[in-house]
């Protein structure tokens, strides 16, 4: 009789316990990798498809899983690719040229208005939505939207699109960083 009580009392105990566990399976399931979440935040967020990927999100799912390096980014630049490296806990590489490369200035595109046909083939390429037009009429580039991939570069037949350098403005303005002395550190 005794160990007929044991045998319950432990049943009774294990069951209990499986199902909170059970319930707290449920109710504190993560849902997807937060690896994804925290490698998309480091990415510019151009969508611009430079990495062989159709944008950030299925980029940062790449490097998550071990698919794809860490240096594919070229609007991200060496920045993006420490800060990725620091956070995965890998060696920091080179960009890799064959997917672009880092400008430091930020470029934007600009339309020659008086030579666009109207074809709308740079608006099928802009992964941002950043050019206005319609089929026939002249079309503009939003200076605001435009992450300057150069995507619409190739598709254009009349090579009437140029990449030129935002202007600055004093809200993007930055003092240039002394160079350091003889015998000092210079620090980023």
């Amino acid at each position: 009789m005794l160990v007929l009580i044991a045998v319950l009392t432990l049943s009774f105990i294990a069951g209990s316990f499986g199902l909170i566990l059970g319930y707290a399976a449920i109710r504190f399931k993560v849902e997807g990798n937060p690896i994804v979440d925290q490698v998309d935040a480091i990415l510019p967020q151009t969508q611009c498809g430079q990495c062989g990927y159709p944008g950030c999100r299925p980029y940062a799912e790449a490097i998550a899983n071990g698919e794809a390096p860490i240096n594919q980014c070229p609007p991200g630049g060496e920045t993006t690719i420490v800060a990725l490296a620091d956070l995965l806990d890998v060696e920091v590489l080179e960009l890799n040229a064959e997917h672009g490369e880092h400008k430091e200035l930020p470029m934007v595109a600009l339309i020659d208005e008086l030579n666009c046909i109207g074809c709308t083939l740079c608006i099928q390429a802009c992964p941002v939505d950043a050019i206005l037009g319609s089929a026939k009429h002249m079309h503009t580039v939003i200076a605001a939207e435009c992450t300057g991939c150069e995507l619409c570069l190739p598709p254009c037949p009349v090579d009437c699109i140029d990449m030129v350098p935002l202007k600055q403005t004093l809200a993007d303005w930055k003092w240039p960083q002394p160079e350091a002395l003889p015998g000092q550190v210079h620090v980023q």
